[in-house]
């Protein structure tokens, strides 16, 4: 199995976006280091006093000086928000910074009214499934030279490494985003994070809608990533523990209260009481928002998992309140999985 990262950038307590970039860099070294396939990061609004990571973009362009080797990449950049072309160019610009490394994931959401107003965004697309198709093809047709002689944007050029233009990824977290990777017959990753009952669902519609694609950066066949909410440490014990953390997060974003991220001790009062450990087998019917456990559970759960959906990737994301933890956590998934150091 391939392990990846998607990192949120979150503030830490009494610190600023400069200490979130620095753990984000130091995430991301950590990660080459270990032998992770691919570092992305990630596109919030409207939360920056605990989620630095609003620009990917600009943060790709810093990775890519402080790297060497890991694939780099968003997840995503909000495709709603913006025109293809400018997205296009901003993926070019990567690909000249890292050569032949770059990811060009692309998904889209809402914020609040007030972050969309002032983003410029349309909420009131009359077919919003068809914009995002569409928008997704034409950022490909910019970074691949596609539009044919005598289109509007035939002459139009992008930024280029002379190496592997960047690949291009659907993201998502719905049936919807599924179907429409698989009609225009690109990459495609779910966010079981977000949506976990709909994991099994979405790629099976990505591989119902699937055709082989003429796009640049297409594949022949369906071709997918989960992205998983987990954390480990050396017990399972101890990984529930630091699993409150998420669990609470998600507890307050159903109270309407988003982007916060408590410490270990106020999770855990927030809950209750400490998580139960995730058990080493889940039954059929079961998909946790997160899961914990020991190198050896976490590594068996992601197994079952990314099984359940048909792919040999899994994309990492948690929700730790402390960032010593977390690093520690990518090391022993590491070791677990069994990755192979750079």
């Amino acid at each position: 199995m391939n392990l990846s990262v998607v990192d949120l950038s979150p503030v830490p307590d009494d610190g600023t976006a400069t200490d979130a970039y620095e753990n984000t860099v130091e995430a991301a070294q950590q990660a080459e280091r270990l032998g992770y396939s691919r570092f992305w990061v990630a596109e919030h609004h409207g939360m920056a006093e605990t989620l630095a990571g609003t620009t990917p973009e600009v943060l790709l362009g810093h990775l890519a000086a402080e790297t060497e080797s890991i694939r780099l990449g968003s997840g995503a950049v909000l495709l709603n928000h913006y025109s293809p072309y400018k997205v296009a160019e901003l993926f070019g610009t990567l690909d000249g910074l890292a050569p032949g490394r770059i990811d060009a994931g692309l998904g889209r959401a809402n914020g609040s009214p007030a972050t969309d107003r002032a983003l410029g965004t349309d909420r009131h697309v009359q077919n919003p499934d068809e914009d995002h198709a569409e928008k997704i093809e034409a950022v490909i047709s910019h970074l691949y030279d596609e539009f044919p002689p005598g289109h509007d944007y035939s002459d139009l050029e992008i930024p280029q490494s002379g190496g592997e233009t960047p690949i291009p990824w659907t993201l998502g977290s719905s049936p919807s985003s599924a179907a429409i990777a698989g009609e225009l017959g690109v990459r495609y990753c779910f966010a079981a994070f977000i949506r976990p009952q709909f994991a099994e669902y979405a790629f099976e519609d990505y591989r119902e809608a699937f055709e082989p694609s003429a796009l640049g950066g297409g594949v022949d066949e369906p071709t997918g990533m989960i992205a998983v909410n987990a954390v480990c440490a050396e017990t399972d014990e101890e990984a529930a523990r630091l699993r409150a953390v998420a669990e609470a997060s998600y507890k307050r974003m159903e109270r309407g209260v988003v982007g916060t991220t408590p410490s270990v001790d106020e999770a855990i009062e927030e809950l209750g009481s400490v998580p139960e450990p995730t058990p080493a087998t889940l039954d059929d019917d079961e998909w946790p928002r997160a899961i914990s456990g020991s190198p050896e559970t976490v590594a068996g759960l992601l197994e079952q998992l990314a099984d359940r959906v048909g792919v040999d990737e899994v994309m990492i994301q948690h929700v730790v309140g402390d960032h010593e933890d977390a690093l520690r956590s990518h090391e022993l998934l590491a070791e677990g999985v069994g990755l192979t150091p750079r």
